[in-house]
């Protein structure tokens, strides 16, 4: 009987869970559409208005991100600092309506506001039967890269993706982000995908700039004036399935227009010796924070 209660009230517990995470969902949708199909300039003009809210009103993250700023740049004064915050602010709240903007932007759209320089080097590399690992920072607007390098590829563009807890937003970001063709694939079914890939031609974007935790298939390396550790993910993947490495270097142009120039780091993974591709391609991030330091997630806990 007492376990027959228990697990009554197990149910009940999950049924009301699951009717929250249903009622946050559908109160949500409705102002996410609208602002989903807000034409550019009113969504920069309520960009604007977020950022005053959310950093200058609430402060969010704000100790976290003067924090990392800081320690990046002790050669900078207080003023530079929090002159590059700033501008970081404005570019996060910019990414996050963007990001809602994915719900609805259209091709032509994609084509205005973000371009990829070189699509040939991908390409190059389809025409020799080679998949390609392509690592992107967290720079300006990673996800809407993904929809245009998607775009033009000829090729597959996959996509590794971590469930969300709530299902119903689950599959609307799952459907957001696989509009233009985007292969997601849930992270339990990584290896399963590369395996039914290998031997195609294809990309796997990767993310290069995770906090990986300490543990096995970690590289320790100074990244931005500070002790790192880096995830190998990249470089074991791509030694493991003889795939070319290419560095996605994210670029603003101007607000709410962005390229992509694809950087080759290496053409046969397997002859590359230890930690030389996660060095690479942490190097090239590097170099692209130095040169537009407002750009990167400066608000993620990344020296935890």
């Amino acid at each position: 009987m007492l376990i027959h209660i228990l697990y009554m009230h197990d149910v009940i517990i999950f049924a009301k869970k699951n009717e929250l995470k249903k009622l946050a969902y559908y109160l949500s949708v409705p102002w996410l559409y609208l602002v989903a199909i807000l034409p550019f300039p009113l969504l920069y003009l309520l960009s604007d208005f977020v950022k005053i809210i959310l950093f200058d009103l609430v402060g969010y993250r704000k100790k976290v991100i003067l924090s990392n700023l800081r320690a990046s740049f002790p050669e900078k004064s207080d003023t530079e600092i929090k002159i590059i915050a700033n501008k970081f602010y404005h570019n996060f709240t910019d990414m996050l309506l963007e990001c809602i903007k994915m719900l609805t932007i259209s091709t032509d759209e994609l084509d205005k506001h973000f371009v990829i320089t070189n699509p040939e080097i991908l390409e190059h590399y389809y025409a020799k039967n080679k998949g390609v690992i392509g690592i992107v920072g967290h720079m300006i607007n990673w996800e809407l890269a993904i929809f245009a390098g998607t775009k033009a590829s000829s090729k597959d563009m996959i996509v590794i993706y971590k469930t969300l807890a709530n299902e119903y937003f689950d599959k609307l970001v799952l459907n957001m982000r696989s509009r233009f063709g985007t292969v997601m694939v849930p992270m339990k079914s990584t290896l399963r995908t590369l395996v039914k890939y290998h031997g195609k031609p294809y990309t796997l974007v990767l993310a290069g700039d995770q906090y990986p935790g300490k543990g096995d298939g970690i590289y320790k390396t100074t990244f931005l004036n500070q002790e790192t550790y880096v995830f190998k993910g990249a470089e074991n993947t791509s030694k493991k399935f003889d795939n070319a490495v290419v560095f996605f270097d994210l670029r603003r142009v101007k607000r709410g227009c962005y390229t992509i120039t694809y950087t080759p780091l290496v053409e046969d993974a397997k002859n590359t010796s230890d930690g030389e591709i996660t060095e690479l391609h942490v190097r090239c991030l590097e170099k692209a924070i130095l040169e537009t330091p407002d750009t990167w997630l400066w608000s993620h806990r990344r020296w935890k």
